[in-house]
C-alpha cells in the first residue's frame, strides 16, 4: 500500500503525542524543548510540556529545573536540552554567540571573559545585576541593531561557549555558575596525542593540508594520523546523534524542511558546521523515506508510518484518530515547521507576536487548534481577574457541528485552567 498525505498527517499527530508521563521521562524522550519568554497565557516550554507530562502546571519546569539533569542551551533554537545532548554539542571553543558572525573572540574579549569567569567562580552563583554592578561593561549593539547591556551580552556569550551554565532562574532571570568542564581552545575535542595543528584543522572541519614537499604531514607519524581519524569519526558520530534528535522531535519531515533543520545545527555545533552537509547525506541513507505527491519525506528507520498513520491491514481495521482537542504552542513540534503545516493541513499558520497589530490576521499569540488529526483553527487566550478568556477562530469560519468537538473543547479549556492554576 502506498503512503499518502493522510497517512503522514495521522502519523505526525500520533507520534508527537505519546502517553503523558513524568517530567523527567518526557524530557529525556524528547531531548529538547524550545523556550520562549512570552506568556500568553504561559511560556512556550510550559505549553509544549502540558500535553506530554501528567498533571503539569505552568512553571513546573522552572521550579524543578535543578533536579532534572537538563541544561539551557541552543540546539536548533534556544531552549532546554538533556545533559547527554548538551555533551554532544560541546566544547564549542571561542565561537561567539550563534546569532552573531561566528568569528573567534578578540584578545580583549577573552580577557574580559577570564575576569568575569574568576568573579563568578568566587561568588558561586551570580545574577547579571551583580556582574554589571562590579564591572560596568556598558552597552553593545545587538543582533537586531538595538542596544543591549554589555554584561548580559558577555554572559550570554560565555554561556554559549560552555564556560558558564544556568543554575536556575529567579523571576525569569538566569542565574549563572561556572561550568565544571573547561572547553578546548579551538572548539573541538581531538583525540589524545594530536598536535595543535591537527586540533585546529579538526575544529575548522578542514582536511589535512599538504606541505610544500607534497606529502601530507600526518604521513610522518602514523599514530598522529590515526588520532586524527579517530577524532573525525567521533565528530561525525556526535553530529549523527544530533541529527537523530532532530528526527526524533520533528519527523516526519519533507526533504526541504529536513535540510533546513540540519542546517540549523550550525548553531548547536558551529565548530563542526562544515560537516553538516555530509551528515545530511548520511541521514538520508539510513532513515525511512517515501515520496508523496512529488515530495520526499523522512522519519526514523524503526518507525512504521503506515501503522502510526492508521492504515488498515488484514489483521487490523482502519484506526480512527482520538476525539481530542489540543491548543498548541506556536513552537510545538507538531506545528513548528510551517512548510509541513501547510502540506498537512492546507492553510498557512503564522506567528504574529512581532507583527504590527494592524497587520495581524490570527492574533498576537494565536495557538493552533488541533481537533483529532486536523488543525482546524486557532485560539488567543488571556487571563483577566482570574478568568480564562478564549478567543477562537476557525479556518472554515465556524466550529465543527459535532457534539464531540463541543465536549472536547470544553475539556481542553478546563485542562488549560488547571494548568494555569485557575478555578474551573
Amino acid at each position: 500500500m502506498l503512503i499518502t498525505l493522510d497517512h503522514l498527517r495521522r502519523f505526525t499527530v500520533a507520534r508527537n503525542f505519546f502517553t503523558p508521563t513524568t517530567l523527567r521521562r518526557a524530557f529525556h524522550r524528547m531531548g529538547f524543548v524550545q523556550a520562549d519568554p512570552i506568556r500568553a497565557p504561559a511560556r512556550a516550554q510550559d505549553l509544549i510540556l502540558r500535553h506530554r507530562v501528567k498533571n503539569y502546571h505552568a512553571g513546573d519546569l522552572e521550579r524543578r529545573y535543578a533536579t532534572l539533569d537538563i541544561e539551557e542551551d541552543i540546539f536548533v533554537n534556544y531552549g532546554f536540552v538533556t545533559s547527554s545532548l548538551h555533551e554532544l554539542m560541546h566544547p564549542r571553543g571561542y565561537s561567539r554567540v550563534s546569532a552573531e558572525d561566528g568569528l573567534a573572540w578578540p584578545a580583549a574579549q577573552k580577557k574580559k571573559a577570564q575576569l568575569l569567569l574568576e568573579f563568578v567562580r568566587e561568588r558561586g552563583a551570580v545574577h547579571p545585576r551583580e556582574v554589571d554592578e562590579h564591572f560596568s561593561h556598558g552597552t553593545v549593539t545587538n543582533y537586531w541593531g538595538g542596544s543591549s547591556n554589555a554584561t548580559t551580552h558577555l554572559l550570554d556569550a560565555m554561556h554559549y561557549r560552555g564556560l558558564l551554565r544556568v543554575a536556575r532562574r529567579e523571576k525569569g532571570i538566569r542565574i549563572y555558575v561556572v561550568h565544571q568542564h573547561e572547553p578546548a581552545p579551538e572548539g573541538a575535542e581531538p583525540a589524545p596525542g594530536a598536535k595543535p595543528e591537527f586540533k585546529k584543522q579538526l575544529a575548522a572541519g578542514r582536511s589535512l593540508r599538504r606541505t610544500s614537499g607534497g606529502r601530507a604531514e600526518a604521513q610522518n607519524d602514523a599514530a598522529e594520523r590515526q588520532a586524527l581519524i579517530d577524532a573525525l569519526v567521533d565528530v561525525r558520530a556526535r553530529i549523527d546523534g544530533l541529527v537523530d534528535v532532530v528526527v526524533r522531535i520533528y519527523a516526519p519531515l519533507p526533504g526541504p524542511s529536513f535540510s533546513y533543520f540540519v542546517r540549523r545545527l550550525r548553531y548547536a555545533v558551529p565548530q563542526w558546521q562544515r560537516e553538516l552537509t555530509s551528515a545530511l547525506l548520511r541521514a538520508k541513507e539510513r532513515l525511512s523515506h517515501a515520496r508523496v505527491d512529488g515530495v520526499d519525506w523522512y522519519w526514523a528507520a524503526d518507525e512504521d508510518a503506515m501503522v502510526h498513520g492508521g492504515a488498515a491491514t488484514e489483521c487490523r481495521p482502519h484506526k480512527l484518530p482520538h476525539d481530542t482537542v489540543r491548543l498548541l504552542a506556536p513552537f510545538d513540534p507538531l506545528v513548528h515547521d510551517r512548510a509541513r503545516f501547510e502540506m498537512l493541513w492546507g492553510w498557512g499558520y503564522r506567528f504574529e507576536a512581532y507583527t504590527p497589530a494592524a497587520k495581524r490576521k490570527l492574533g498576537y499569540y494565536a495557538m493552533p487548534l488541533l481537533w483529532r488529526d486536523h488543525v482546524i483553527g486557532w485560539g488567543n487566550l488571556s487571563v483577566k481577574n482570574g478568568e480564562l478568556l478564549p478567543e477562537l477562530g476557525y479556518v472554515e469560519s465556524r466550529p465543527p457541528r459535532d457534539r464531540a468537538f463541543t465536549r472536547e473543547l470544553k475539556a481542553e479549556l478546563d485542562r488549560m485552567r488547571s494548568f494555569l492554576g485557575l478555578e474551573c
